[in-house]
């Protein structure tokens, strides 16, 4: 990577042309610098009239949120995604012009982007706009990182751009984004809502319960679909906004492709990648939340002490430390989870942490760490067999780890539940759950109804 930290804009978006050859065609350009003030969620609404091919990341602590637009680079894969994008990432990192005097985490050269749950489970027409793995490098992000602002603009440049006519257009974007759009007051209604072959889905519970009394598998996590008709054209920003507010312990994220936005409120982090310092969480076991403070607490504590969910548990746990362990050192897990409490529901929480080994990425540990448990199942090559088989449901990125990198081994994945397709004045919304042998078919169609809640409350305002 070249690292050009203090030249003016203009000399370095020159310097770029004149870097272009007979083999380079193109020059990919990222300029950072601070802003003063600015708003994420006004700016995501300002978007829509510079492009489209939005994101949207709110960390769950709330302390770094980024928003972006349009696409300056887009890395993409159907077959051997790791392999596919990370040679493509790396070598986009290797010949980029980087102008970033910031040493923070998601500024300067960064992609967004997410996957597929399954990539060889076949894709159907609801999910057309994404691709089995697919990475942008946004023509504007903003971060906020604790209290500070940054904007990254990235260009990409040609033989034949007009320099300052290219600046002028920059200065005009970045003045629409920073400055963003009211957000609209008003969220279309849910007008008629639709469960997906729910007498189905039971049978496939049993199905799953049969596999697993054969010995084929140990757990498997079915899902199905809500699928819901709006008044009107979803207001995503809207969505939004009610998501961050109702769901204060949840990662808030958007990822737009086209005319469909990918949306979600997941309290389930992946892993988090820090200089080198890898965290990953464990989030599986799941109750509803109590109507009062003393029903709430004795509902956390059967949850500490159910045999079902501290299995389904333990197996993600175990699953996590085996599979950083070549990747890792330092690993460490507490002894005993503890209940994670959200706004509808409340999980069972175990992190882990570790330190990448020398050469190692977090797209390495999203390669290791998907999917876990509590998304596809044990055995896993069984699960998912299991799952691609038999479940009717296209996932899409249902499931799958969503989330960013950048150019200084910095990144964070979440995985992609409690989350909805939007598709203009039509949504599916997606619930699963993990089958074990005594699973009771009735309580785990509640459970996946109890699992669209956080979804459908931000719907219905």
């Amino acid at each position: 990577m070249i690292d050009i930290k203090e030249q003016q804009h203009v000399a370095l978006l020159n310097q770029a042309k004149h870097l272009l050859n007979k083999n380079n065609q193109t020059q990919l350009v990222s300029i950072t610098k601070k802003v003063k003030q600015a708003d994420l969620l006004r700016s995501f609404e300002a978007a829509k009239e510079l492009g489209g091919n939005r994101t949207l990341w709110i960390s769950a602590d709330r302390d770094f949120a980024m928003v972006s637009v349009g696409i300056a680079h887009e890395i993409c894969a159907q077959h051997d995604w790791f392999e596919t994008v990370k040679d493509a990432w790396d070598g986009l990192i290797e010949h980029a012009l980087v102008s970033n005097p910031h040493d923070v985490p998601g500024t300067g050269l960064v992609a967004v982007g997410g996957m597929a749950f399954d990539p060889l489970k076949t894709s159907t027409a609801l999910w057309e706009s994404y691709k089995n793995s697919q990475f942008i490098i946004p023509s504007l992000l903003l971060v906020q990182s604790e209290n500070e602002l940054y904007l990254t603009t990235n260009v990409t440049i040609e033989q034949e751009t007009n320099i300052n006519k290219l600046v002028s257009e920059m200065q005009e974007m970045e003045a629409t984004f920073i400055a963003g759009k009211d957000i609209p007051y008003v969220q279309s209604t849910v007008t008629d809502k639709q469960e997906i072959d729910a007498n189905q889905w039971k049978q496939l519970v049993q199905s799953a319960k049969d596999t697993i009394a054969d010995k084929h598998a140990h757990k498997i996590v079915l899902a199905r679909e809500l699928r819901l008709t709006f008044s009107s054209k979803a207001e995503i920003s809207r969505m939004l906004k009610q998501l961050e507010e109702m769901q204060p312990n949840s990662y808030i994220f958007a990822m737009e492709h086209g005319e469909d936005c990918f949306v979600g409120a997941t309290p389930e982090r992946l892993v988090r990648v820090k200089q080198q310092e890898l965290l990953s969480t464990c989030l599986a076991g799941t109750a509803p939340r109590g109507k009062t403070p003393e029903e709430d607490e004795q509902i956390s504590k059967a949850l500490l002490q159910d045999d079902k969910n501290l299995q389904e548990h333990d197996f993600v746990v175990r699953m996590i430390q085996d599979a950083i362990a070549p990747y890792c050192s330092h690993i460490e897990v507490p002894e005993k989870p503890v209940a994670y409490p959200l706004k509808n529901l409340q999980h069972l929480y175990t992190p882990v942490t570790a330190r990448l080994k020398e050469g190692m990425g977090i797209l390495d540990a999203v390669k290791r760490l998907h999917p876990t448990p509590a998304l596809g199942g044990t055995p896993n090559e069984a699960a998912l067999s299991f799952i691609r088989d038999h479940e009717q449901l296209d996932r899409g990125w249902y499931g799958a780890p969503v989330g960013w990198m950048d150019s200084n081994q910095n990144g964070e994945f979440a995985v992609a539940i409690r989350s909805g397709l939007i598709q203009g004045k039509e949504a599916s919304l997606f619930a699963g759950c993990g089958i074990v042998q005594d699973s009771d078919i009735e309580a785990e169609y509640a459970e996946t109804a109890m699992k669209f809640l956080p979804m459908l409350s931000a719907l219905e305002g």
